[in-house]
């Protein structure tokens, strides 16, 4: 899994890890970040 993502806060990263329906990993590229669900936001592109 490696969808991209865009975070309000963060920015532009990819999905690489995925709790179900607890959290996702996020690469944002200089940091990886944990989003907690439910991901508001957090919107896949």
């Amino acid at each position: 899994m490696r969808d991209q993502v865009s975070h309000d806060k963060y920015g532009l990263g990819r999905v690489i890890a995925v709790e179900q329906n607890v959290a996702v990993l996020v690469d944002f590229g200089a940091e990886t970040r944990r989003i907690n669900a439910p991901y508001v936001k957090l919107v896949k592109l």
